[in-house]
């Protein structure tokens, strides 16, 4: 909710367009979100974890927070989530949610910051006193692979208040909505199969991506609907199903049992586990999410459950403490480890069909009068298909370019590979402008960012060859072919006079400055930029250090090194 993507607003008023207040209720047109939340990798299939606490008005099932508008810093995340854990094939990862046990404040966070001033400060959720006395839920997702294509998940939630209370816990498996467009191919379907003693078990079946099966312990009730929009709710005209994305909230908050599907299938399933924890105590779920059928006469399909979790988790330590300085203290370890796992969780799929989109705001290519008021026209060539590391999954859940290339010299701590694949991704002709631009991010992809993916593939190549002994030449090639095309568009386009002195773009104090210097200046004229010129001079330093390491691999490289030279 409250991105570029899922905006058909006449204005492009995206945070207002698509508010929280509609996530539970409309179905996304590009992609999901959800707590803890992990996919496939073209995202068709999702898991996340949901919450109820008995008092909230709505299931706990995505982040909340405030949009651009009603905070007094802009948008800003309300709640408290951490990254604990997380390994580069994603064989352990584990996520805390705090969980308030009192009924979440949305409307006092809203309305106490959306009358702050500018120079308030924020009004935070601890703020409101609802932690008070420690009554709350530490919520705890762990997920191991038992295979590539089998995960355990075991949730804990700790009560830290001083008096039992009641939580329901309600894991989550469903389809991305890729139907109802007219586009996405046959309707994929979730049904209740037969399941071993003592468990319940959902299949989800696409003809795209094949089974899957969900196997949950304890024997909850299975409440399924269908990830379709509410109409009815959202637009104010009737449904074609009474089954749609918000029935299992409506079914657990209201009792509205007309609104899952008792004959058990849909697009859309829950476990619906209640669980009342003692104070100080804790209670445990666990599930399985696996691409074969499991059981047996007699088998207890839970009975390796605690191995495999243990194992993954021991070589999780064994592999942060090969990549940790020995000399860092506990603290400092820790620190590393947790920022690390907080990068790999932020990788997020990510689509957006350029060409599609603006045929869909009446602004393609092919249009007579194309709508004018549409961003990213000049965008129709791309199509974004891919796994990237976000800036962050709930404010900036979207590539940033020159992020990017800063994300990527963290990451090659733990997976050079996916690094590199990073840098390659931006250049891809179904990213890179024909013209020779980097596209920045989708509120805007012809903004100008500091060319800084030079000094990110010479930083990767350099430090392969360091720990190995040999770089990446091949690697360092192709990156560098495509960034002679983005080299030569900021020459033409961003050095008016011919003097290598540049101007334009969001460079320097990361996009604080008195006015918005990647739009005209409002008194009139232009502003010659010292940082943009210096970023320049960085950028062709950086492409005559590749050009030479190239050249001495195959001289061709010589003339062109000749060039930055110059």
């Amino acid at each position: 909710w409250g991105t570029v993507r899922e905006d058909y607003s006449e204005h492009g008023t995206a945070w207002d367009y698509f508010p929280h207040d509609n996530a539970r209720s409309r179905a996304y047109r590009w992609g999901e979100d959800g707590l803890a939340g992990i996919s496939d990798e073209r995202q068709l299939l999702c898991f996340a974890l949901a919450l109820w606490n008995g008092k909230d008005p709505i299931i706990k099932e995505r982040l909340f927070g405030l949009t651009n508008s009603e905070g007094n810093h802009g948008e800003d995340v309300k709640e408290y989530y951490y990254y604990l854990d997380n390994t580069p094939t994603h064989s352990y990862m584990k996520y805390l949610y705090k969980y308030p046990q009192a009924a979440y404040p949305y409307t006092d966070l809203v309305e106490r910051n959306r009358h702050a001033s500018r120079t308030d400060l924020e009004y935070e959720l601890v703020n409101t006193g609802i932690f008070d006395g420690d009554r709350y839920f530490d919520v705890f997702a762990e997920y191991a692979k038992e295979g590539p294509e089998d995960i355990l998940v075991n949730i804990t939630v700790h009560n830290r208040g001083p008096e039992a209370a009641g939580i329901h816990v309600l894991p989550t498996l469903w389809f991305r909505n890729t139907w109802s467009w007219g586009d996405g191919g046959p309707k994929p379907v979730v049904k209740s199969v037969r399941s071993p003693k003592g468990t319940a078990a959902a299949e989800a079946s696409s003809e795209a991506s094949g089974q899957m099966y969900l196997y949950c312990e304890g024997k909850p009730a299975l409440l399924f609907t269908e990830n379709e929009t509410n109409r009815e709710r959202v637009f104010g005209v009737r449904n074609t199903s009474p089954y749609v994305k918000d029935g299992i909230n409506d079914y657990v908050t209201k009792g509205s049992e007309g609104s899952v599907n008792p004959a058990g299938t849909g697009t859309k399933v829950a476990a619906h586990y209640i669980l009342n924890v003692p104070a100080g105590g804790e209670a445990s779920v666990r599930l399985i999410l696996s691409r074969g059928k499991r059981g047996g006469a007699g088998k207890d399909i839970f009975a390796g459950f605690g191995s495999v979790l243990a194992a993954r988790k021991k070589e999780a330590d064994d592999f942060y403490s090969f990549i940790t300085p020995e000399a860092l203290d506990g603290d400092s370890k820790d620190i590393m480890r947790q920022a690390l796992a907080g990068m790999l969780w932020s990788k997020q799929y990510y689509f957006f069909d350029l060409d599609k989109w603006l045929r869909e705001h009446g602004a393609g290519i092919a249009a007579l009068q194309p709508n004018g008021n549409v961003r990213n026209k000049e965008w129709f060539h791309m199509i974004n298909d891919d796994i990237i590391s976000m800036p962050d999954k709930w404010e900036y859940p979207w590539y940033a370019a020159w992020d990017l290339a800063f994300h990527t010299i963290s990451l090659d701590m733990v997976d050079p590979d996916f690094s590199k694949g990073q840098l390659e991704l931006m250049l891809k002709e179904v990213y890179l402008h024909p013209n020779g631009q980097i596209p920045a991010y989708e509120w805007n992809f012809s903004d100008v960012n500091p060319p800084v993916h030079a000094f990110a593939s010479l930083y990767l190549y350099n430090t392969q060859k360091q720990i190995t002994g040999k770089g990446d030449i091949t690697f360092l090639k192709q990156i560098f072919d495509k960034l002679v095309l983005n080299f030569t568009w900021w020459v033409n386009r961003k050095d008016a006079d011919g003097r290598n002195i540049f101007q334009g773009g969001f460079l320097g104090l990361d996009n604080v400055g008195v006015f918005d210097r990647s739009a005209p200046v409002p008194m009139g004229g232009r502003i010659d930029q010292a940082d943009g010129t210096s970023w320049m001079a960085m950028y062709c330093l950086n492409m005559l250090e590749i050009a030479l390491t190239l050249a001495a691999q195959d001289r061709a490289h010589e003339d062109i090194a000749t060039k930055f030279f110059e």
